[in-house]
């Protein structure tokens, strides 16, 4: 009895050792197609909606298919110049013993470049082997040891094998990758698997920008230049020299003149640039930001006047404070005129969303009371001269245009707004020539000109 007892129990504790070993197998098959997965998740975007105009009513009749397809080209060479960053999601597979750079290896094109970080965690095995390949440049290794073999030198898939883990993991960082196809913003993805174990990683190819710097020199008047552009308004022009010249004697003033008569504007250290008659505002704009040679610019309209509180030595400072805005506004007459704008990319067919918010910002500028990020401020800032040139303000609006810069810099430029940088603004006058000018005579071409340019399917200002 006692030795069919002793029986029954080898039997039950084998019968569970099957069982759980055949759970073990079951548990590694899972865990194994799970790592057979895709590696990469393609990114996608939803139709977007909004409240305002939709653009596609705005189009123009005339050849509107033919207008269609050309966006839709121009939109897709876009995607390809742009496409510096890679354009899908990678997955890290969980309790994996591969270790390898996830975020910021970046490579020379067409140079020798190491890839740091490579090895391999893994209990004892009889042998161990990895590969890696990638898809637009080669792999190599420098190797020296006979305990460890390699195949795929220079090509796009390479692969290490070695009984001793330790000397496999020595190679693995000596791994060398090269781009074989120039090109001076590219992203090629890294293959690394070792047995049931996959794990991607991207490399970012870029040729290195010279810098570009600005001398500041030793005092505001090398630091800014005070830009603004004229038309037919210049006893309003006279009136803001004055006033400039009654706080910052020296500093050198750039007026863009569109006017139809142009007159002379004299002055110490003015230039004045005679443009086309009537060719407009973003196009003087342009052309006033071209001949800016110092660091910063400080932009306003041609009836602004400077009184006591104008101080550019207070936007100077909060600018040198924080090297990352590009524009920061103030305040014309009491009026602190700033907004967000809110943009959804929607489809590539449709094109996107883009709403504009008055009086609303992302969050305070850390270090400055009173200042806020936003997308957009009023006609008195100082910029960066370099980042707004990036952007550049478009000349086919050339009447009524403010918003629209910003629109193109969204993404580009980190704008703010402060309180207590203030300028003032001279009585209105009416002048009959002037509001002619003003307004925009094509409305509904301008809104043509946003679906095309922008990618915009709907827009509300």
């Amino acid at each position: 009895m006692q030795r069919l007892l002793q029986l029954l129990f080898t039997f039950s504790v084998i019968a569970i050792i099957v069982a759980i070993i055949a759970m073990l197998t079951s548990g590694d098959q899972l865990f194994n197609s799970y790592f057979s997965m895709d590696l990469l998740l393609n990114i996608s975007h939803s139709p977007c909606s909004c409240k305002g105009v939709e653009l596609s009513s705005k189009l123009p009749e005339e050849n509107l298919n033919a207008f269609v397809n050309r966006r839709a080209k121009e939109f897709r060479q876009h995607q390809t110049r742009t496409a510096a960053n890679l354009n899908k999601i990678i997955l890290a597979m969980p309790n994996s013993p591969l270790q390898y750079p996830i975020h910021g290896l970046t490579v020379p094109p067409m140079m020798k470049s190491g890839i740091p970080g490579l090895a391999l965690h893994a209990d004892t095995r009889d042998k161990y082997e990895v590969s890696l390949s990638v898809q637009k440049g080669v792999l190599s290794v420098k190797n020296d040891l006979k305990e460890v073999q390699v195949e795929g030198q220079d090509q796009s898939a390479l692969t290490i094998s070695s009984t001793r883990l330790d000397l496999l993991n020595h190679l693995l960082s000596r791994v060398m990758y090269t781009s074989t196809v120039y090109h001076i913003r590219s992203i090629d993805l890294v293959y690394f698997s070792f047995e049931n174990y996959e794990a991607a990683f991207p490399i970012t190819i870029s040729r290195p920008a010279v810098p570009v710097l600005y001398d500041p020199g030793e005092d505001i008047n090398s630091l800014v230049t005070i830009t603004t552009k004229t038309f037919v308004r210049y006893a309003e022009l006279k009136v803001l020299i004055e006033s400039i010249r009654k706080f910052y004697p020296a500093i050198k003033i750039i007026v863009a003149d569109d006017s139809l008569k142009p007159e002379t504007v004299s002055g110490s250290n003015i230039e004045q640039y005679i443009m086309p008659p009537g060719q407009g505002w973003f196009a003087g704009r342009n052309l006033a930001v071209s001949q800016v040679t110092s660091k910063y610019f400080l932009w306003v309209d041609d009836d602004y006047v400077f009184h006591e509180k104008t101080s550019i030595e207070s936007f100077v400072k909060i600018m040198e404070a924080v090297p990352e805005l590009d524009v920061l506004g103030g305040a014309v007459g009491g009026n602190q005129f700033y907004f967000n704008l809110k943009y959804d990319e929607g489809d590539e067919d449709e094109g996107g969303c883009i709403t504009r918010y008055f009086r609303k910002v992302h969050s305070p500028l850390p270090g400055f009371d009173g200042c806020y990020l936003v997308d957009g401020v009023v006609n008195f800032f100082l910029a960066r001269t370099d980042a707004v040139r990036r952007v550049g303000f478009d000349p086919f609006l050339n009447r009524m245009a403010h918003s629209e810069f910003f629109i193109d810099g969204l993404g580009a430029l980190m704008v703010a707004t402060c309180k207590g940088l203030s300028v003032g603004h001279q009585k209105k006058k009416k002048t009959a020539l002037y509001n002619k000018f003003r307004h925009h005579n094509d409305p509904k071409g301008k809104l043509a000109h946003h679906y095309f340019k922008n990618h915009l399917k709907c827009i509300k200002f």
